[in-house]
């Protein structure tokens, strides 16, 4: 999809991002998993001409439950990771060691600082918040 991205706002390629004031801003550590609608597809940078500008950039949007994402993780991504609940530590990486907010859902490890994640996002997430 095409959505509006707040203006001046660096976003990197891959990122998830969140609605906020009517626009897109990569998503945090604490943005609740409602908001956010997707997958940034490419990198905004402050050397973009339109930078400053009002516009649309191009949003991978899951439009069905249980889709993959692989993402890096802060450290230690285990086995018994799989199936808990993790929250974000921004836009590009999981939290493994927290659970308030419950983006992502591990389905699968890699390695210890890589992994594949259900998306518990969007109108259609999965509803589970705070185990």
């Amino acid at each position: 999809m095409w959505l509006p991205v707040t203006p001046s706002t660096e976003i990197s390629e891959g990122a998830l991002v969140a609605w906020s004031s009517g626009k897109l801003i990569a998503a945090t550590s604490t943005t609740a998993p409602t908001s956010i609608v997707g997958v940034i597809r490419h990198t905004i940078s402050s050397s973009d001409s339109d930078y400053a500008d009002d516009r649309l950039v191009e949003v991978e949007v899951p439009i069905e439950n249980n889709v993959v994402w692989e993402a890096d993780v802060t450290s230690g991504l285990v086995a018994a990771d799989v199936g808990l609940y993790q929250d974000l530590t921004n836009s590009l990486n999981v939290n493994r060691g927290a659970s308030s907010y419950d983006v992502v859902q591990c389905v699968g490890v890699i390695s210890s600082t890589k992994g594949l994640f259900i998306l518990n996002i969007g109108t259609s997430g999965m509803g589970i918040i705070g185990d």
